[in-house]
């Protein structure tokens, strides 16, 4: 059975084809869903440091909130580049490049295309963890100003 889209420009699909654009559809949403929890996560975690930094007064304890801010930064940054390839994938399925596999996983073939740093440094990612960062920082400053240095 061979599926048309208007959307395909006239592309027909075998139901095989259908089937691995569902398992990378699938990789993709929960790619998306983890990178959401990473993003819940690093605020839970260092909104509560940074609780505890802001009604001491304390900049090590602020300090200490900056490593899970930039941890699940790094990690969100894989998990938002591991969407992007699947995606890449996907779309090469779409477009029924040859060089793709029938039923393949594989978007190695897309990793020069989508960077790890392009991922980490991407608009929402760099707000979103930028301003964790920058509440740290500001609470080391002002625990700085109040206790001065160790």
């Amino acid at each position: 059975m061979n599926t048309q889209d208007d959307n395909d420009q006239g592309n027909t699909y075998s139901e095989a084809s259908l089937k691995h654009l569902e398992f990378l559809q699938a990789v993709i949403a929960r790619l998306a869903t983890d990178s959401f929890l990473m993003k819940g996560w690093a605020l839970t975690v260092s909104a509560a440091i940074f609780g505890f930094a802001a009604s001491h007064l304390s900049w090590p304890v602020a300090t200490l909130g900056l490593l899970p801010a930039l941890s699940f930064w790094f990690l969100d940054s894989y998990f938002l580049r591991q969407e992007r390839l699947f995606r890449s994938l996907y779309n090469g399925v779409v477009s029924q490049d040859p060089a793709v596999p029938l039923f393949s996983m594989d978007p190695s073939a897309y990793r020069k295309a989508d960077t790890w740093l392009a991922a980490l440094f991407s608009m929402t990612l760099s707000i979103f963890y930028g301003a964790l960062i920058i509440t740290g920082i500001i609470l080391i400053i002002a625990g700085l100003v109040h206790h001065g240095p160790l």
